[in-house]
């Protein structure tokens, strides 16, 4: 199984369009390494046939920047993308599926929570359902993903709750599906190799560690995790906003209720934060924050990055 990470970084990217925090006038500046575009996995066990987990805005940003997504040589159409898996309805997971809208068969998996968000918004039906299918996906299911032609991918994914909230623009509203509270818009996943067994852990969002959701990634060879602030009054603190990590779903990956203290003792193998934040000091490779990091064990990638297991 091969991993590519297309983009690390949270909702805006790095630098994010309107912020000049100092992490952003860097990455314009002096420290261009410091780019990153919104996150978002590529999956595949063939090395052929991909699949992206979550569609972030910089798709099509993110497929110039990565050969093993180019259409194969000798095609005047193609692409190796045969499917899309959400694991939220949030505008950085979904507006990338706009930049998929010229014409290749793949399947749309996700939650129906998050299938009735694109069914009620008509822009989505650039997306002909003729071509493009919208399965969806439940809970504690585990599926294999299909290729274009309907032959098995190699993959098995299972989808489990984890804990979370609805996307930011439907808070107070009703929600398409016309279900009460947030069960299903925040997904985790576990994707396999069916061939290797070996195995992956993805939750780009992740509000707080569980005894459930502990048990299950104990002992995982790899882990993507929620990396979204350094601490959980970082937004306010910095005056970039009002908000809670907590607040907008998100661990911090520092204190004692942080990401990095609640997986510590789990025996997980590899463990990679996603969707970081413009905001977050542990960017910086020679801040005290990413020396933290690296002393438990964490890895913050960059774009492009690629695992192979």
């Amino acid at each position: 199984m091969r991993v590519v990470v297309l983009g690390a970084a949270a909702g805006g990217g790095v630098p994010q369009w309107n912020c000049n925090c100092g992490i952003c006038r860097a990455a314009r500046g002096a420290r261009p390494e410091l780019q990153a575009t919104q996150a978002s996995i590529a999956v595949s066990a063939d090395n052929e046939n991909w699949f992206l987990v979550n569609a972030s805005p910089d798709l099509r940003q993110q497929f110039i920047a990565t050969p093993q997504l180019h259409p194969r040589a000798g095609h005047l159409r193609h692409s190796p993308i045969a499917g899309v898996i959400l694991t939220n309805g949030e505008v950085d997971a979904v507006a990338g599926l706009l930049s998929l809208r010229e014409g290749w068969p793949f399947t749309i998996y996700a939650h129906q929570r998050v299938l009735s968000i694109l069914k009620s918004n008509s822009i989505f039906n650039v997306l002909d359902e003729k071509r493009v299918r919208r399965m969806p996906i439940e809970f504690g299911v585990a599926f294999e993903p299909v290729l274009p032609d309907g032959s098995p991918s190699g993959l098995e994914i299972l989808p489990f709750a984890a804990p979370g909230k609805r996307a930011w623009y439907l808070e107070g509203i009703a929600h398409p599906d016309g279900g009460d509270g947030d069960h299903g818009d925040t997904l985790g996943l576990r994707i396999a190799d069916k061939r290797s067994g070996q195995h992956l852990y993805f939750l780009a969002a992740c509000a707080a560690l569980t005894p459930d959701l502990r048990q299950r990634l104990r002992g995982a060879p790899l882990i993507f995790f929620d990396g979204t602030l350094w601490s959980d009054d970082e937004m306010i603190a910095a005056g970039l906003g009002a908000k809670t990590g907590q607040r907008m779903g998100h661990m911090a990956m520092s204190g004692e209720e942080g990401a990095m203290a609640a997986l510590a003792d789990l025996g997980i193998a590899r463990k990679i934060f996603l969707h970081i934040n413009n905001s977050n000091p542990a960017l910086l490779p020679d801040s005290d924050e990413r020396a933290a990091v690296e002393r438990a064990g964490w890895q913050i990638p960059s774009d492009g990055t690629e695992i192979a297991f």
